[in-house]
């Protein structure tokens, strides 16, 4: 029988994950009606840049997102748990039972700064529905005075409203078009454009402070100028605080998903994608440049802010006094 050498620390856990081939989720998890369920050990975690999104620290109570966005820049996560940024990021969706736990604990030692919420995967998904996770991560913030943005595009955001609101939260909800064309083919699992623009109507006047992340356009497919004022025009009409626009970036995790269908759908604009992007996945600054110019031209034609709002910034907990 062999010993362990001295001063070296074995991990019988480690050691059994090193015998399974399994994904690692599939080792670590308990599955129920089809969703993951993997306790968290940390769940304010950097964002990642591909998000896109002004805050750099978030909290996502689930992974994996049935929305299936192809351009989703939360792709490349999943294959930390031994799945795929593709076909698995749509279908295997982890949900974390123990997040307002953990999220208390850690903002308990929390600087104040403003957390996102729901980056990793949409925390208002149909898994929302059986988990109810969100009131109890809406309270945690709450009750620590720390500021957060929920980015979603799920209508059981409603169901919320009235925490949201009394917590001072601000709502992102994502619009980027309004061509249920376009919708149905990179969007195939997200309510429709109206519906998310009902959405936003329907939070405003529940006193939610709610803007539209105009995310992501799509060069070649969504940025023709009418189909920008369009969309424009239509997020101005539904009551929106302002807009956020933001160009498609397709970092590793989705670029291979998303131009893999762009080659079959619309083989012809293949080339021309390789010419916009550079190898980071980050569109041309002249073209981000143009296209956020336009939509920032529209929106003062519209009255709106355009843009990410400052961040916020909450007071830290005050430090325990030490007993003497």
């Amino acid at each position: 029988m062999r010993v362990p050498l001295e001063g070296v620390a074995w991990d019988a856990l480690s050691l059994v994950d090193a015998a399974d081939d399994r994904p690692l989720i599939e080792r670590r998890a308990v599955v129920r009606d089809g969703v993951y369920e993997l306790q968290a050990r940390t769940v304010i975690e950097r964002v990642p840049p591909a998000a896109g999104i002004a805050q750099g620290w978030a909290v996502s109570p689930y992974r994996g997102c049935a929305h299936a966005c192809l351009g989703c820049g939360a792709r490349g996560a999943h294959r930390k748990l031994g799945l795929d940024e593709g076909r698995d990021f749509d279908t295997r969706i982890v949900a974390r039972p123990n997040v307002a736990e953990r999220l208390r604990a850690e903002l308990a030692r929390w600087d104040g700064q403003e957390l996102a919420v729901g980056v990793g995967g949409d925390c208002y998904q149909a898994a929302e529905e059986t988990y109810r996770l969100m009131p109890q991560v809406i309270a945690a913030l709450a009750g620590s005075g720390t500021p957060f943005t929920v980015y979603t595009k799920g209508p059981l955001v409603l169901r919320d409203a009235p925490l949201l609101a009394r917590a001072g939260a601000r709502v992102a909800v994502s619009i980027a078009f309004v061509d249920e064309r376009i919708r149905r083919a990179v969007e195939p699992g997200a309510p429709s454009a109206q519906a998310r623009l009902e959405l936003v109507s329907a939070l405003v006047e529940a006193g939610v402070r709610c803007r539209v992340r105009m995310a992501p356009v799509l060069p070649l497919l969504s940025d023709a100028a009418d189909q920008l004022e369009a969309t424009v025009r239509r997020i101005a009409a539904a009551g929106a605080h302002g807009v956020e626009p933001v160009v498609l970036a397709l970092p590793p995790g989705p670029r291979g998903w998303y131009l893999r269908w762009l080659e079959q759908a619309h083989p012809h604009l293949a080339g021309r994608y390789e010419e916009l992007y550079d190898r980071a996945g980050l569109p041309s600054p002249e073209y981000e440049r143009r296209i956020t110019g336009q939509i920032a031209q529209l929106c003062r034609a519209y009255r709106m802010e355009c843009g990410a709002p400052e961040a916020a910034r909450g007071e830290p907990p005050a430090a325990q006094l030490a007993l003497v």
